[in-house]
């Protein structure tokens, strides 16, 4: 075998010792786990995003909040979003206390300020799962392959105790195998660490946008319940 094949990335880790393989295994593992949860995320931030956007397009362009409220309700998919669903609780708790407590405009702002609030915080729970684990795979990747490198660099070393005499060629195929480590893990940490930032940002645009909606609807209603 020459030596070029001797030194391809294939041969690298084939011929790597079992404790460095295990690692790549594992590093691999956390790539593939963490591309899936990237696409899966991706997918869902931009549909939620289109489903903001229709909503609040429905909502201004629409001054029948009644028939909004039939419409999100009766909406069996739950397909309409995040920004419906949190409209729904809002306005379903306003209906509920208006009807308990007619003329007591504080109550039914209270109430629907409540359950928006609780709606929001399990709609941002939701669009924040998969995130944890974006961090931890862009956090320890790095010294999961770098755990790696030190071994087939402490393995190659001892390797050395036995020949009479230390050349670069014998110590170079077990250096670049303890290395091939440290590259997989920073392929699985960089994308992960981008995608978590992105996302990151992407969901506090999406609750800031939330927020100011259920402020300017509890405007709305404040205005409706005089």
């Amino acid at each position: 075998m020459s030596a070029h094949a001797d030194m391809s990335i294939l041969s690298l880790v084939l011929n790597a010792s079992l404790l460095v393989q295990l690692v790549m295994a594992l590093l691999l593992g956390i790539s593939v786990a963490s591309w899936t949860g990237i696409f899966r995320k991706g997918f869902v931030i931009r549909q939620e995003k289109r489903n903001t956007r229709r909503f609040e397009d429905a909502f201004w362009t629409d001054g029948d909040l009644g028939a909004l409220y039939r419409e999100v309700s009766e909406a069996s998919d739950g397909g309409q979003g995040a920004l419906a669903r949190i409209f729904e609780s809002g306005m379903g708790e306003f209906l509920k206390v208006r009807q308990q407590k007619p003329g007591d405009v504080s109550a039914m702002l209270d109430g629907s300020r409540r359950a928006m609030r609780a709606a929001m915080q399990r709609e941002m729970d939701g669009l924040e799962s998969g995130l944890p684990f974006l961090a931890s795979a862009g956090s320890v990747s790095p010294y999961i392959g770098l755990f790696g490198t030190v071994w087939g660099i402490m393995n190659s070393f001892r390797g050395l105790a036995s020949v009479q005499q230390a050349t670069l060629a014998a110590v170079a195929p077990g250096i670049a195998e303890a290395l091939v480590a440290t590259a997989i893990g920073l392929f699985a940490a960089i994308p992960a660490v981008v995608a978590y930032n992105r996302y990151a940002t992407e969901i506090d645009r999406l609750a800031n946008r939330f927020e100011t909606f259920s402020e300017e609807f509890l405007n709305i209603l404040q205005r409706q319940a005089r």
